[in-house]
């Protein structure tokens, strides 16, 4: 069912060009093959195209209806426009030279009348999708099951209160796996959209977590004997849709997967609009998952601070990005991950370049960050003086406390002996500066 229809004319192959380029249709900073801190920039990134914003999503929102006309859905029958938007969803990825991509269920295939249907019509599509993967080397960074569009999903997935709504949220899995596993993907993501409540008072939060765990662990035991050697991934995200999700930070997935015996098999996928929505930075949300060891992979995007919710915007703030490279660079790197532009175009961004154009800011933005955060890491002036402000905790009755061997009685027994200890600057507004000065 695949043509040989060309959906973005008059667009070619997206080349680096330099900072001093004025072409709109240009990398300015993102050279795929420029080695920094060991690695190609391609290989540091493993950047990805979010299937589902870049390629369903057509610009409505709660308020109007949507304001883009895709050229891949012009059929009566759904699936005719799914392997079409298949078709141009690889020749975006093909001229823009993203090596990933990661999609739900249903955004590759339309869900059936029936579960088999729906099963049978993803299949069709992943096969599809294996022809395009061979014929042009791009590969799949994640699969994943959406769990919280349809009706049934209202109140949770793995946590709704009605046993009925776990097969059917299990053969979704099943199938997103069978998917992920078909098509050689390093990642399978788990978001929990409704995996939460929006009233406590009618909500056993104990019992809905236990099914969440539960229902995690039989997706881990059937994707490993499937074959699938890769990572699962969690992305935490504090509400929206539902008024508190389990998943709402890092911290918190980090305790719930090893409270239900995760940790090993499972990672974070972070992402930096559902950071702000937490009330945390990009940055520490990294932090938290890489000193877990377990950062896993990032959705790159960047939220409003002027509203509450997710707005998806693609990242072009620098200085957060250049705060997140200089995590991801401590933390060696994020190993079989990448960075998903979980993003949209605004709603009013309607030409077929603007897709092309926010994918070029997205990439340029983070490779540019990346120059920096090896620069600054290079130089160790901040990792330095962060190191120098614990020194006292390296020798001594600092060091004696870190390895466990002080008490309490002899830890007090030391203010009599040390006196008033002297002020120490943290120095802030000097790493700020030299922050700024790199960028």
């Amino acid at each position: 069912m695949s043509t040989n229809k060309e959906y973005f004319p008059g667009i070619e192959r997206i080349f680096y060009q330099g900072p001093d380029s004025n072409d709109h249709l240009a990398f300015r900073y993102y050279d795929e093959n420029f080695v920094v801190g060991g690695k190609t920039m391609k290989e540091q990134f493993r950047f990805a195209m979010a299937y589902w914003h870049s390629f369903c999503n057509a610009g409505s929102d709660p308020f109007g209806s949507g304001t883009r006309h895709f050229t891949w859905n012009v059929s009566n029958d759904p699936m005719e426009n799914a392997f079409a938007k298949l078709d141009a969803a690889f020749e975006f990825m093909s001229k823009m030279g993203i090596p990933f991509y990661c999609f739900h269920d249903r955004d590759l295939a339309p869900e059936g009348a029936t579960v088999q249907e729906s099963a049978d019509n993803l299949k069709a599509l992943v096969d599809r999708a294996g022809e395009k993967q061979s014929e042009t080397g791009i590969r799949l960074l994640w699969g994943t099951a959406n769990l919280f569009s349809h009706p049934r999903y209202m109140n949770g997935a793995a946590t709704n209160p009605d046993f009925n709504v776990l097969p059917y949220a299990a053969s979704q899995v099943k199938a997103a796996l069978d998917a992920t596993v078909q098509l050689g993907g390093d990642n399978y993501v788990f978001w929990g959209g409704r995996e939460g409540y929006s009233f406590l008072m009618n909500t056993d939060m104990k019992k809905e977590l236990d099914h969440m765990g539960r229902f995690l662990q039989m997706a881990r035991d059937y994707g490993r004997k499937i074959g699938f050697e890769g990572t699962f991934l969690i992305e935490p995200k504090p509400m929206e849709p539902s008024l508190h999700q389990y998943d709402f930070d890092a911290a918190t997935v980090i305790g719930f997967l090893h409270q239900y015996g995760l940790e090993n098999d499972f990672k974070l996928n972070i992402e930096a609009n559902h950071a702000t929505l937490a009330n945390h930075s990009f940055a520490h949300e990294l932090r938290v998952a890489s000193d877990a060891n377990l950062l896993g992979s990032i959705d790159a995007n960047h939220g409003e601070p002027l509203n509450g919710w997710d707005t998806d915007n693609f990242p072009t703030n620098l200085y957060e990005a250049t705060e997140a490279m200089l995590v991801v660079l401590e933390s060696g790197g994020i190993g079989n991950g990448g960075f998903n532009f979980d993003a949209k175009t605004r709603r009013n961004s309607t030409d077929p370049e603007d897709i092309f154009i926010a994918h070029i800011a997205g990439m340029d933005t983070f490779a540019r960050a990346l120059l920096i955060a090896d620069k600054l890491l290079n130089e160790k002036r901040i990792m330095d003086f962060r190191n120098n402000r614990y020194q006292s905790f390296n020798t001594g009755n600092g060091l004696a406390f870190e390895n466990g061997d002080l008490n309490l009685n002899e830890l007090a027994a030391l203010a009599h002996q040390y006196g008033e200890p002297e002020l120490q600057s943290g120095k802030q507004e000097l790493i700020e500066s030299i922050i700024n000065s790199c960028i």
